[in-house]
């Protein structure tokens, strides 16, 4: 068995190292062909130092960095070849591959790079955190209460660009010592001001699903997600009513843990598929598509489970169901929206038609939802988050130019 073991994780590893191979040559020639970038004098920075599977992380930033550009042109630090590639090939920002540390210190000492943007909690970030001279800020890749959101490495970084005083809530219950009022600002979710999009499908009168569970965690305490106990029992029903349209929008790292959550996932994208050639006029969605937009604004109701999905939903004011974990080591943080949230346990899955009917009807679930709405993320008016987005790097980019100008002043001082 021991031999058996060791020829398969042997297996593994060389598909990785052939996989990296491959990454490193298409991105060396999308490289040359893009040629070198012009001298933009960037004073923003993201640094992304995972592969290609975390990308998601990368992707929720996209449309507003893109808009952050348009006024302070910004650069994306990223350490690996396949995260890199894909980087390149669609995020339509400014992409520079740093694998090395001298590759990080040559940027560096190119562009001042006033503030650093973290969108995850990655080990490697400390190597560009070595970096005094600016801010590094985190920015994490969507907002919820799991376990995640309270991290003590908040401390490492000058600040956390917060969605709003849910989160500064959670903080302080979470961490000591943690100056929550000075080191972190609030922006809202510049992401709900590009939720555009067109759909796969014509609007004619079915009810239309969203439902986007998460991956299976990596440890009991943050098994959240829900395809192996919910997803397929909730689809087939609504797969099998006339009135209904699913859009499925699995996490991309589905099965990377867990086999049998890999293979429901897989099980539930066939039946969809299937559901499709019965009835094309069903047109139900497979969604993988890299960027979230129509499919949290027009659906009539979403099914998330815990996750940052919930709260990108609850930004909209739409109705909105949270599956209940069925594990009992799933930690639960029910004082903020999942103490008053509609849940939907397993066992309800097989009534998931009229379970949908009561929630969308449910004139003070939706009132519930604006007033969670407004402590999660502030001012939801169209503009408003980006404006805050903008304002906070503003903010940061003064603190720079004081903290320079006391420098030159009094070079000894330091």
């Amino acid at each position: 068995m021991g031999l058996v073991n060791d020829g398969r994780r042997a297996v593994r590893l060389a598909k990785r190292v052939l996989k990296g191979r491959r990454a490193y040559f298409e991105l060396r020639a999308l490289l040359e062909e893009r040629g070198p970038l012009p001298e933009r004098g960037y004073r923003v920075g993201v640094y992304f130092a995972d592969s290609d599977v975390n990308i998601y992380q990368m992707r929720q930033w996209y449309a507003p960095l893109q808009e952050l550009a348009r006024v302070h042109p910004v650069l994306v630090l990223a350490r690996n070849a396949a995260g890199a590639r894909q980087l390149l090939t669609e995020s339509g920002l400014d992409v520079v591959f740093a694998p090395k540390v001298t590759d990080l210190e040559r940027e560096v000492t190119r562009h001042p790079l006033d503030v650093i943007l973290y969108v995850n909690q990655n080990t490697r970030n400390f190597q560009m955190m070595r970096y005094g001279h600016r801010w590094h800020v985190f920015v994490n890749h969507g907002e919820s209460d799991k376990m995640y959101m309270t991290s003590n490495q908040h401390q490492a970084y000058d600040y956390a660009f917060v969605a709003g005083d849910a989160a500064r809530e959670r903080l302080s219950r979470a961490l000591w010592n943690y100056d929550v009022a000075t080191r972190t600002i609030p922006i809202g979710r510049p992401q709900t001001d590009h939720l555009g999009g067109a759909p796969p499908f014509a609007p004619d009168g079915r009810t239309v699903v969203f439902y986007a569970p998460t991956w299976e965690g990596d440890r009991p305490a943050a098994s959240y997600g829900s395809v192996a106990t919910h997803g397929e029992r909730l689809v087939r029903a609504l797969l099998a009513s006339d009135r209904h349209r699913v859009v499925y929008r699995p996490h991309p790292r589905s099965g990377v843990v867990d086999a049998a959550f890999g293979a429901a996932n897989r099980r539930i994208i066939e039946a969809i598929a299937e559901a499709n050639r019965r009835d094309p006029s069903a047109q139900h969605v497979y969604d993988e598509a890299p960027a979230l937009g129509w499919q949290l604004s027009l659906p009539d109701v979403a099914i998330c489970d815990i996750s940052a999905m919930v709260y990108d939903r609850l930004a909209t004011g739409k109705p909105l169901m949270v599956t209940r974990p069925r594990s009992a080591e799933a930690e639960i943080d029910e004082g903020g929206y999942l103490s008053v949230c509609e849940w939907l346990d397993a066992e309800e899955t097989a009534d998931i038609v009229a379970v949908l009917d009561r929630v969308i009807g449910d004139d003070a679930a939706r009132e519930r939802l604006g007033t969670w709405s407004q402590h999660y993320f502030g001012d939801t008016a169209p503009g408003a988050p980006t404006r805050r987005f903008h304002a906070a790097i503003e903010t940061l980019f003064a603190r720079s130019e004081e903290w320079r100008a006391r420098d030159l002043a009094d070079p000894g001082a330091r």
